[in-house]
């Protein structure tokens, strides 16, 4: 798959999952909500229940920046079977770009115009891979 074709399936993706690495170097991964804008992936720490505000992904990331988020797709015909996989470093937006993504959060998941979205994590793009088992059509 073409980086352009990874690029529009992982952005099309309703769920990823971000990959992390804690201080003593142990990866952790969490699916979330995010959109693609660009070059930066912006997902939001929400008011969902959580066992704590002080998230354990966002110590990772100011420990260590380099993350993964994968968007992928499994049905039992493995010719339907693909993964849109980008790379980035990962930062926490500032007031201006936090209000912007949570415009385009809200825009791609209706469920956050009665969610309270805190913090706002940006995924500085740095790679965009994919691979599907059979080519996209056209």
């Amino acid at each position: 798959m073409d980086e352009d074709e990874a690029r529009h399936r992982f952005a099309a993706g309703r769920v990823a999952r971000l990959a992390t690495v804690d201080g003593n170097g142990r990866p952790r991964v969490v699916p979330c909500c995010f959109v693609l804008e660009g070059d930066r992936v912006y997902s939001a720490v929400d008011e969902k229940p959580k066992r704590s505000p002080d998230l354990a992904r966002l110590h990772d990331i100011a420990a260590n920046p380099n993350v993964t988020l994968v968007v992928d797709h499994y049905e039992e015909d493995w010719d339907e079977v693909w993964w849109a996989r980008v790379r980035g470093r990962a930062r926490m937006a500032g007031d201006d770009e936090a209000e912007r993504a949570k415009g385009l959060l809200r825009a791609k998941y209706p469920q956050y115009e009665d969610h309270q979205l805190a913090r706002v994590t940006v995924v500085d793009v740095t790679e965009v891979r994919g691979w599907a088992a059979r080519r996209a059509p056209g």
